[in-house]
């Protein structure tokens, strides 16, 4: 992981090299982190609440006003972006693209009525791409707050309305990119720390949450499978779908606002009309939405074994209720790499720490948390189980997102 001041420097030789030199421009220099969902799995979309932690690595860019009708990006890994201030609607050529995001973070500052002057930007990335950490919303997050550096007038608190901030990237990443998510990824990103988030009302409610990871006893591990969950999202999408769905019947936009027994009394005809899938998902989301909450408390009293086990329950109830761990794909089950992971921890782990799929399933990661006198050992054991270097040790409570103007 590249500190700040090495990033800087790294964007600067990559700004001279694509958009010439740097003498006599104002800069601004922005980044934000990844993240890692504590608690909640497929909670935030229908109003339900999560933990979320910001992680130790980060999303940089580095921007200079351009005096033109355009932005120019070049994004490390991410190929490159060209559009006219002028034409901000979505693309569908665009869509699951990284250029979609800068049209769509462009076109929210817009509606905010902002208005958007050209400039030239590079970016670079610790953040690893498709394997649950959101690195999307990290992108969305960075985006936002350098359109500001560079947009707004001098003197300005960038840092303003950040919750809406990253109700403007979820907005981006639905409109543009082409999937709908809840606002947990870009909260989580924008806000930083550790914090608990209500989606019950319009506008999120974000709670710092008071735990010392490092006391904890456990080491935290993202064991990537190798599957990029974006190869799936159609699957994805289908868990909200799911659980709207089943909201509906109840005229209801979201489950949050169906009262359990109500969903209960009415099981079968629930079963009846929209299978068991939907309503299985739908039971997922009642039991998880409340486990979040004795997480909360477990978390505030100091009880790290009853947060665990409740870490664990999640993670059964994500994979056999919820089902989000392994991909359909053509139906055969020849691959299921993160049902392999999950396996391979209950191997390692036994009844010791936990485990459960991380973020919206279908492949990406599983996030584990293991005795810290274990750690390197499993490490060692599961990444030669595996065949490659798979697990990521993840710090979490890292700031949140940030930026400065340069000169």
């Amino acid at each position: 992981m590249r500190s700040e001041e090495e990033a800087l420097e790294h964007l600067k030789q990559r700004f001279i090299a694509r958009f010439g030199d740097v003498d006599g421009r104002s800069f601004a220099f922005a980044s934000a982190p990844g993240r890692v969902e504590l608690a909640g799995n497929h909670t935030d979309h229908q109003g339900g609440r999560t933990i979320s932690a910001a992680i130790g690595r980060r999303m940089f860019a580095l921007a200079a006003p351009n005096g033109t009708d355009a932005i120019r990006m070049s994004m490390e890994g991410f190929g490159e972006a060209a559009l006219r201030i002028r034409d901000l609607e979505a693309r569908a050529e665009e869509r699951g693209t990284s250029a979609a995001l800068v049209r769509g973070m462009a076109a929210a500052y817009a509606r905010a009525g902002g208005e958007i002057a050209g400039f030239d930007a590079v970016t670079c990335s610790d953040v690893p791409p498709g394997c649950g950490v959101s690195s999307s919303a990290a992108f969305e997050m960075m985006m936002g707050l350098v359109i500001r550096a560079v947009c707004d007038p001098p003197g300005s608190d960038l840092r303003r309305d950040l919750t809406h901030l990253a109700l403007a990237g979820s907005w981006a990443e639905d409109v543009y990119f082409g999937k709908p998510t809840g606002a947990q990824d870009q909260l989580a990103s924008v806000h930083g720390g550790i914090v608990a988030l209500d989606f019950a009302r319009e506008v999120p409610l974000v709670s710092p949450v008071a735990f010392d990871a490092a006391s904890s006893g456990h080491a935290l591990l993202l064991v990537d499978s190798r599957c990029d969950h974006s190869r799936h999202t159609d699957e994805f999408l289908a868990v909200p779908a799911d659980m709207f769905a089943v909201a509906r019947r109840f005229g209801r936009e979201r489950l949050e606002d169906v009262p359990y027994q109500a969903f209960l009394s009415d099981l079968p005809g629930v079963r009846a009309e929209l299978g068991d899938r939907a309503a299985l998902r739908a039971l997922h989301y009642f039991e998880e939405t409340r486990r979040v909450n004795a997480q909360e408390k477990a978390l505030a009293n100091g009880d790290f074994p009853a947060f665990l086990a409740l870490v664990r329950q999640s993670g059964m109830s994500s994979a056999q209720f919820l089902q989000n761990v392994s991909p359909r794909a053509n139906g055969s089950g020849a691959e299921q790499p993160a049902m392999v992971v999950l396996a391979l921890c209950a191997h390692l782990l036994g009844e010791q720490g936990a485990f459960r799929i991380h973020g919206g399933g279908f492949g990406g990661s599983v996030l584990a948390f293991v005795p810290e006198e274990k750690a390197d050992a499993f490490r060692t054991r599961m990444d030669a189980l595996l065949g490659y270097d798979a697990c990521l040790p993840v710090a979490i409570g890292a700031p949140g997102a940030c930026a400065r103007r340069l000169g």
